[in-house]
């Protein structure tokens, strides 16, 4: 579980201070699947940037299972990074000398396993999401879709508890965000995962079960799923 207690975060532009955070308090329960939305620079990618143990709060707490990861140590940071958040992000961010196989690999290398078992793990991942045809295929040899179906293999193979995605789909036409979006949402039910993603597609806010709506580094958020029954 997350629990966010009064998140701030400031940065520095020139003369001026920028509040893209201010005072966010969030609870995301394990299993749970939450959408953010918002305008562009309105916080939503440095909110997913705190959850995700990537950059850290100026003031406040985030805790994951009652551990305040904005105060651990850069090694500890890393292998919680390592061990129990995946991350998506729009630009896919593959390798393009590795094939699709050993950039899912390269997720698994900070774990430590053996080169057999990282083999397999990242061939039964990509397989979990349609790309079992496609393992020795370079990231310049596949489409932008399947592109993004390695980079999310890349994300669940160390079988994280939490999947976090930051516009997984801004980069793909219609037809291939709806595939992924299907996808995507395929595999939250079966692994359990506790997933966010920040998106500024209201179409895809509309389908989540929860929405956190961020504008000016303030957070509202919409329980969809009660409100419909």
């Amino acid at each position: 579980m997350y629990r966010l207690s009064g998140v701030t975060k400031q940065y520095s532009r020139g003369k001026d201070t920028v509040h893209a955070l201010r005072g966010i308090d969030l609870v995301i329960e394990d299993g749970d699947q939450l959408v953010i939305q918002g305008p562009t620079g309105g916080g939503k990618s440095t909110l997913l940037q705190m959850l995700g143990g990537l950059d850290r709060p100026t003031a406040g707490s985030v805790e994951l299972d009652g551990v305040d990861i904005a105060k651990l140590s850069e090694t500890k940071l890393t292998k919680v990074r390592a061990e129990n958040i995946g991350i998506i992000f729009q630009s896919f961010n593959l390798i393009p000398t590795l094939t699709a196989q050993e950039n899912v690999e390269t997720a698994l290398v900070p774990l430590g396993l053996k080169v057999s078992e990282r083999r397999a793990r990242a061939a039964e991942a990509l397989e979990s999401v349609g790309l079992s045809e496609r393992l020795h295929h370079l990231p310049g040899e596949l489409s932008g879709g399947q592109q993004q179906r390695v980079a999310i293999a890349r994300a669940l193979v160390k079988k994280p508890k939490v999947l976090l995605a930051d516009e997984p789909t801004g980069a793909l036409d219609e037809g291939t965000r709806d595939d992924i979006l299907a996808l995507l949402d395929g595999l939250w039910k079966e692994y359990g995962l506790t997933f966010i993603m920040v998106t500024h597609d209201s179409a895809i806010a509309k389908r989540a079960p929860r929405v956190a709506t961020i504008k000016k580094g303030q957070i509202t958020v919409k329980d969809q799923a009660a409100a419909a029954k």
